[in-house]
């Protein structure tokens, strides 16, 4: 579970509701510093068991450099409305249509950005229609399914959600995290304020979605060789090392796309929080490289 340093926004950013041709969507939407030269948009759309919060350490260093960030719950994740049961809701190409609303809502074209499963499903979305992407940024995310280890882990969460409510699975899930998953460090308060983020963000997310984007991350097809196709500037950034997805075999995902490859020294599966104003850089120096050519806010 991935863990951002705080759920407030960072000063200058807005939450509400998107509204969308699909529905709405909770967002955080940063607008590019005033004293910096405007220099697009990006959708930013986060993992399994994961909210938009844990863009919020790349609004402000992307706002430095030009950029207007949005980072967007998808449906059923945290505060963004989806059912409880109907798991037909969360079909991959459902979910897909939802980020092609929410690029066109924004104000498309956009780069995309897709951490884990948001890869996976901006994915889907990027080989439906590529029309409203300026380029696609693949985060800890890779070509097929997640490791055995973690269809393992996926396998028995998706049990205890079979007999358990979400407020049981959450009291599983802290009495079996390693003590430096659930300590508060050096300022309590702050500590305390995260973990009761994290508890409202586990019980805000519809366990529909999380049973059927889970199966989803265990057996995921192989689509490189279509999203090669694709003619858009890929970039494929993890961290030094990952246990979601090799590095091994991002690093020959990025061969196969022609990407453009970042790999941020000291992070892991979630670099957007582990080494934010690295991870910033490599985003900000690729979404230069490729301008989305409007020039204004």
């Amino acid at each position: 579970m991935s863990r951002p340093p705080t759920f407030v926004p960072p000063p200058g950013a807005r939450a509400y509701r998107l509204p969308t041709a699909r529905g709405e969507f909770a967002v955080v939407d940063a607008p590019a510093a005033p004293d910096a030269e405007f220099r697009g948009v990006a959708l930013l759309m986060p993992g399994f068991t994961a909210s938009k919060e844990d863009f919020n350490p790349l609004h402000g260093p992307l706002a430095a450099r030009g950029y207007r960030t949005v980072a967007v719950d998808g449906r059923g994740q945290y505060e963004s409305d989806g059912p409880a049961d109907d798991e037909s809701a969360y079909a991959q190409e459902e979910l897909a249509r939802d980020v092609l609303a929410q690029a066109e809502a924004v104000g498309a074209p956009v780069h995309l950005l897709g951490h884990s499963l948001g890869g996976v499903i901006g994915r889907a979305a990027v080989l439906l229609d590529h029309g409203p992407f300026v380029s696609f940024t693949l985060m800890a995310s890779g070509p097929g399914p997640i490791t055995r280890g973690q269809q393992d882990r996926v396998k028995l969460l998706l049990d205890a959600l079979a007999v358990m409510s979400m407020d049981e699975v959450w009291e599983a899930i802290q009495a079996m995290e390693p003590p430096e998953d659930t300590e508060t460090g050096a300022d309590p308060e702050a500590g305390r304020e995260v973990q009761e983020g994290l508890r409202r963000r586990w019980l805000g997310t519809s366990p529909a979605q999380l049973r059927v984007t889970g199966r989803q991350l265990c057996v995921e097809p192989d689509r490189i060789a279509e999203l090669a196709a694709v003619p858009l500037p890929f970039h494929v950034l993890s961290g030094a090392r990952d246990d979601a997805w090799p590095v091994s075999l991002l690093d020959d995902m990025a061969r196969r796309l022609g990407a453009h490859r970042t790999v941020v020294p000291g992070a892991e599966h979630s670099p957007n929080t582990e080494r934010p104003e690295a991870t910033a850089r490599a985003l900000a120096d690729f979404w230069d490289a490729h301008p989305d050519g409007r020039g204004h806010r």
